[in-house]
């Protein structure tokens, strides 16, 4: 094992270098006491899945300090109603903790309703909700009955798993949400799970979708809207995005409303190219297969002429990755592949033994394989493996400046798009522009000392 006086003994069995089979990587479990993980909490966890529903309410019923650290957490946009970007919170204090907070979460609906017309509150419990047992849902169900609107607990005490569990309880309030008293009928349009409109990508995706002659039922969740999401039950297909996040509401779907689901990527030419013609095969429709194919001939010819421009500047440099989920982590990978670049660091949050089993064939022998990973590693490691590019979140953003190594922030904070055809042309030359900037060579990075 490489970089021992790195590795606490407990976090040994997390970090596998590549030719060690990806099942062999320990995953899926709670963060190491003591590692300072870069991994979010539960609470953070749904809150990210939840907070783009355009049209909702998100009451977080804890201290201050937790509605501030997710105010705004996503970068996502809206084509109609902004009411999500405001953050409401019961600030509960020591008192609260003695006394209880049910009588202040009230009082903070009765507000809400007082201001606004919501079409649904979710309520979020926090870690001291889960210390002195708050009954929340006896608190929504009393809300549900004197407002008649929709009032849903999302139980996310921050101490109770990982941020994976955060996104079930999401997924979970999302079921609550959209189950009818009566399955309806099938339509031919599909869900969109797991694209949060960072930038406005879920826009990008749609076109193409349009393009080639499907329609969208229901965005989950990004640009989403309480009516439309309703419609979801309705559609034939869906599709998962982001795996980490919506797997698990996929399943659910699929038993529930007999909606079967594939994962896509679009994130670089080969998977967007592959993920639309998946869907024209899953839909069944010929002429959408038809379109799909003439669509994506007439993007390629279009983007790769443009890529192969930035490709003599990034060939041959190494990647560094640390990204949420593993099937974004596979897609990124694939594009360094595509612009000659060798991934020689990968992790994950939220990983899965199958995202690691397939991470460790996409790489080198020598690269380095983590999860959950915290700040010493992946300086450690970025060090050891000579990464001259970090793509990670903005925790990362401070471990990859410290160490003299160009950034690329891939997480939801970001203001342009990096799906798609469009977004990989923007990765390209973002990646192009972090870096080969003389700045690096003025300050003397990692791979100038």
């Amino acid at each position: 094992m490489k970089n021992d006086a790195a590795i606490l003994p407990e976090r040994a069995q997390s970090i596998r270098f590549s030719e060690c089979s990806g099942d062999g990587i320990k995953c899926e479990s709670a963060s190491v006491s003591g590692a300072v993980s870069q991994r979010a909490c539960v609470y953070c966890g749904a809150r990210v899945v939840l907070n783009p529903i355009t049209d909702a309410f998100h009451l977080v019923h804890g201290p201050i300090g937790c509605a501030s650290y997710t105010w705004d957490i996503r970068g996502s946009l809206s084509s109609g109603e902004e009411g999500y970007r405001n953050s409401y919170s019961t600030d509960l204090r020591e008192t609260d903790v003695i006394f209880g907070g049910e009588k202040k979460l009230v009082a903070a609906i009765d507000e809400i309703m007082a201001s606004h017309a919501p079409k649904v509150i979710f309520i979020y419990a926090t870690c001291i909700v889960g210390v002195i047992g708050d009954d929340i849902d006896a608190v929504c169900r009393n809300a549900e009955a004197k407002y008649g609107i929709r009032v849903i607990a999302v139980k996310s005490p921050g101490f109770s798993g990982t941020k994976k569990t955060g996104y079930k309880m999401a997924c979970n309030a999302i079921m609550s949400l959209v189950t009818p008293d009566v399955l309806p009928e099938k339509t031919c349009g599909v869900n969109i799970l797991g694209d949060f409109n960072l930038a406005g990508e879920m826009w990008i995706i749609k076109n193409y979708l349009r393009r080639i002659g499907v329609e969208v039922v229901a965005n989950i969740t990004g640009d989403a809207k309480v009516e439309d999401l309703k419609q979801a039950p309705t559609a034939q297909l869906n599709l998962v995005q982001c795996a980490g996040s919506m797997t698990y509401l996929a399943k659910q779907m699929e038993e529930a409303f007999s909606i079967p689901f594939i994962k896509v990527s679009f994130f670089g030419v080969t998977d967007t190219s592959d993920s639309l013609m998946r869907i024209a095969y899953a839909v069944g429709d010929k002429d959408v297969i038809k379109r799909a194919k003439a669509f994506i001939e007439e993007e390629k010819n279009r983007v790769i002429p443009l890529l192969n421009k930035y490709r003599k500047n990034l060939e041959g440099k190494k990647a560094a990755i640390y990204v949420g989920g593993g099937f974004k982590a596979i897609s990124l990978i694939r594009q360094f592949h595509e612009f000659g670049m060798n991934t020689v660091m990968v992790g994950t949050q939220t990983g899965s033994k199958d995202d690691y089993e397939v991470i460790s064939h996409l790489v080198d022998e020598d690269a380095v394989i983590l999860d959950d990973a915290n700040p010493a590693e992946l300086e450690a490691f970025m060090k050891e493996m000579g990464a001259d590019i970090l793509v990670g979140g903005v925790k990362e953003r401070p471990l990859a400046y410290k160490l003299g190594v160009a950034f690329c922030d891939h997480n939801h904070e970001r203001k342009h798009p990096l799906a798609g055809y469009e977004g990989t042309l923007n990765f390209a030359s973002e990646i192009n522009l972090s870096m080969n900037s003389p700045v690096w060579e003025i300050i003397g990075g990692i791979n100038n000392v």
